[in-house]
């Protein structure tokens, strides 16, 4: 594994933005992007069009069930490359790939920062002074879309 190259093998802590369960259908974890409502919506939508293909979080490899904000699965994807970076590393071909219609890293960065500082996230970290930084690690995350 290169240096930076991460493979996610413990359990994820109940406050991860991307939950992971079991479907017992096919037994593949669950994906489940933001929290369940419009922006949760709007992700699965870039995903099942092809035009949301980063994140931040898991290994290459990992196959997840994306879920909408109903809880449905919606489709699969496939981990193709996990990387931790500083957040202020985080650069424009991560941002364009979110399909989120971000044309710059400040414009990804903004978005993700209100999100990360919002009441919902940080409720769901029990911390309601979290905030983010230059020197914040994240994972980043590529993937493709198996079938939806």
């Amino acid at each position: 594994m290169a240096e930076g190259d991460y493979r996610i093998t413990t359990s994820f802590p109940r406050w991860q933005v991307c939950r992971l369960t079991v479907v017992p259908a096919d037994d593949l974890p669950v994906a489940e992007f933001a929290f369940p409502g419009p922006l949760r919506d709007q992700l699965v939508a870039a995903i099942v069009a092809g035009e949301k293909t980063t994140t931040t979080l898991p290994s290459p490899g990992l196959r997840e069930v994306v879920v909408d904000s109903a809880g449905s699965p919606v489709a699969v994807i496939e981990t193709t490359a996990a990387r931790v970076m500083r957040l202020a590393d985080v650069d424009l071909n991560h941002a364009l790939g979110e399909g989120e219609g971000y044309t710059s890293v400040a414009a990804w960065r903004a978005a993700h920062e209100r999100f990360w500082r919002s009441a919902e996230m940080r409720q769901a970290l029990d911390d309601p002074m979290f905030t983010v930084g230059d020197d914040t690690l994240v994972v980043v995350q590529e993937f493709r879309l198996i079938q939806d």
